[in-house]
């Protein structure tokens, strides 16, 4: 069976990981017969966020706990990632993408990534191993792979001139597909950058968790 590594970064679109991304990522590998292995960084989130109200708490929270919510706690810490266990990793979109797993929220094209997160798709990459970044989560790929990688985040042009200055290349993509950069092993779709519905974000996820799992053939 094969083992896809799915990284989350908390519970909730606007400072976490976007659960309907995450669960359609889930249900797709599942039905694809292959075995999801869940990892979130186990460190405190940027901040936390009233999804009721949009509004900034004074909370603090864990990334790997909050993330666990959405696991059912059948998920470990991102340090402890082994790529060679691995056939292929992906990665859901939602806020925690750019204030968890990274800092491009506040820096955009000068940001910074969570170092495990780092060298778990470093690692994947040199393996040869495919690579799946959904929603915002593509913006980071040029400064993980040191690549000029074709991504797409949809038709944001602020992020995709972002993508560019990190010498990535930035496709341009409807909600229901994706982008492939066959060379490089690199699937990428827009999901709730774009979407309007759930079923809308589930047909550009289930493309691409179907590709990345056409590369591991």
């Amino acid at each position: 069976m094969k083992r896809v590594g799915i990284v989350l970064s908390g519970c909730g679109v606007y400072d976490g990981a976007e659960i309907h991304e995450a669960v359609l990522t889930l249900l797709a590998v599942d039905r694809a017969g292959a075995q999801a292995v869940c990892f979130a960084p186990d460190k405190p989130q940027f901040h936390v966020v009233n999804h009721l109200t949009g509004e900034v708490t004074g909370e603090n929270r864990n990334i790997l706990v909050e993330s666990a919510r959405i696991t059912r706690g059948n998920i470990l810490p991102l340090s402890q990632a082994d790529a060679s266990q691995l056939d292929a990793l992906i990665v859901p979109g939602g806020f925690g993408a750019a204030k968890n797993l990274s800092d491009f929220a506040t820096k955009g094209a000068a940001c910074r990534v969570d170092e495990s997160l780092a060298l778990l798709t470093q690692e994947i990459y040199k393996q040869n191993k495919p690579i799946g970044f959904i929603c915002i989560a593509p913006a980071l790929l040029p400064k993980l792979l040191g690549e000029s990688v074709r991504v797409t985040i949809g038709n944001d042009i602020d992020t995709a001139e972002c993508i560019e200055e990190m010498g990535g290349t930035h496709i341009v993509c409807p909600v229901d597909d994706i982008v492939v950069d066959a060379q490089h092993k690199v699937v990428t779709t827009p999901a709730y950058m774009l979407a309007n519905s759930i079923s809308e974000a589930a047909k550009g996820i289930d493309k691409l968790v179907e590709r990345v799992l056409g590369f591991t053939e």
